[in-house]
């Protein structure tokens, strides 16, 4: 098991490339579950997730590779509806072929994603669709077996705006019968590239961006190639890492439109940074961030997905700063790993208050999450002396070769065989 070793007080400058969209590419995959041929899928991200979820894939009787950021797939033989526990405990998304599934097949066995349970978990709004579309559902030995002749149009008020029941009852209802509407729906652009993507193979979806979509059903689809949209998370994240430590750092292969909020945050703490075009910024760190309150919120809030790296941020920043956690309210591992560098935080159920410190230093941390991994990073690239950071196989499920893009613009980060501790 590897470690990043992080030597901070680096300044940072040059070009950086965002890839892929991870929460782009997992359900397109999905979705290529819908019709047999093949498909080509451009600018897919080298991530642990992507592999798992062709993995998955692979499980029903897809072929496929990846070479080059382009994943070539092939469903014309899947002829197994089943996507095993041994996959899926793995990485929530891959409860995404549920819905693609079901649709084609009329049935599936899709394992429970790690730590579910039947009762009030993200998952039953996934199942929740399924049963208003028809589908007739148990759960067998940790497995949800769905089965329906023919799925039915109907409309879904989600209870919560959640982008992986708004994907999956998506991909369920475009070969439906009749029309689907989904109130509530997510309106995040990795569900408006999925949409787009459904009506390139021959969907019939319109209101997609907005909290209604419209779904009329088809009666088949047809296989296409699709190139994936840039990674808004981790556009963010390198931004993020110029504001605090940058000399000029140029952010390319970005979409500035999929960042308004964040970057109207940066503007309010100070940051210097010029929009060079739509999928191109120059940024700087300030002589001193300033402190500036978050409220995560799905989108076109600000991201739960940003929220560590946020906090690593506001840790240095001038000033107290309130950050409310209002998506995931228990997502706060990182803030004991921040308060080992030296960081002033202080929690309260789903408020944390940062109080900004003119130095962190460099210390021994443990990742839990892909998120809370890039926060301390950030945190180390900043912080005096030298950073271990333990578990990185957490980041590499979210992150494409993230310490080879921040040696290439100057960050003194080295990958070591850990140690036990």
């Amino acid at each position: 098991m590897d470690k990043f070793v992080v030597y901070g007080g680096k300044p940072l400058s040059g070009k950086v490339r965002i890839s892929g969209a991870k929460n782009a590419v997992l359900p397109i995959m999905a979705a290529s579950l819908l019709a047999p041929g093949s498909y080509r899928i451009r600018n897919a991200p080298h991530l642990r997730d992507t592999f798992t979820m062709l993995e998955v894939l692979r499980a029903t009787g897809v072929t496929g590779e990846i070479e080059d950021n382009v994943l070539e797939l092939d469903t014309t033989n899947c002829n197994n509806p089943f996507a095993p526990y041994e996959l899926v405990k793995q990485m929530r998304a891959s409860f995404y072929v549920l819905g693609p599934l079901l649709a084609r097949f009329g049935e599936a066995r899709v394992s429970l994603p790690g730590g579910c349970a039947w009762g009030p978990r993200p998952v039953d709004l996934h199942i929740k669709g399924m049963r208003l579309l028809g589908a007739e559902i148990e759960l067998d030995k940790g497995y949800v077996v769905a089965k329906a002749k023919k799925l039915k149009g109907t409309l879904i008020n989600l209870d919560i705006t959640s982008v992986g029941a708004t994907g999956n009852v998506m991909m369920a209802a475009v070969l439906a019968d009749g029309e689907t509407v989904i109130e509530n729906a997510a309106r995040e652009p990795e569900i408006v590239q999925l949409a787009r993507f459904l009506k390139k193979m021959g969907a019939e979806i319109e209101g997609e961006g907005t909290g209604t979509i419209r779904i009329r059903g088809v009666g088949s689809l047809s296989p296409v190639d699709v190139d994936v949209i840039p990674d808004r998370i981790e556009a963010a994240t390198f931004l993020l890492a110029g504001a605090m430590i940058g000399e000029g750092v140029i952010v390319e292969g970005l979409d500035v439109d999929h960042l308004t909020l964040f970057l109207s945050k940066l503007r309010e703490a100070g940051v210097n940074f010029e929009v060079k075009s739509k999928s191109e910024v120059v940024i700087s760190r300030p002589e001193r961030l300033r402190a500036v309150n978050i409220t995560t919120a799905p989108y076109p809030g600000f991201p739960t997905d940003m929220q560590a790296q946020w906090m690593a941020a506001m840790s240095i920043a001038d000033g107290s700063s309130v950050i409310l956690e209002e998506v995931y309210k228990d997502r706060f591992t990182h803030v004991p790993e921040l308060i080992r560098l030296g960081a002033d935080i202080v929690l309260d159920n789903n408020v944390a208050i940062v109080r900004g410190v003119k130095e962190l230093q460099g210390a021994q941390v443990m990742s839990t999450d892909i998120r809370a991994s890039a926060s301390l990073i950030l945190a180390g690239l900043v912080a005096r002396g030298r950073t271990d950071i333990y578990r990185i196989y957490h980041i590499e499920r979210g992150y494409e070769r993230i310490d080879e893009k921040l040696r290439a613009i100057g960050a003194e980060i080295i990958r070591e065989e850990a140690e036990v501790i």
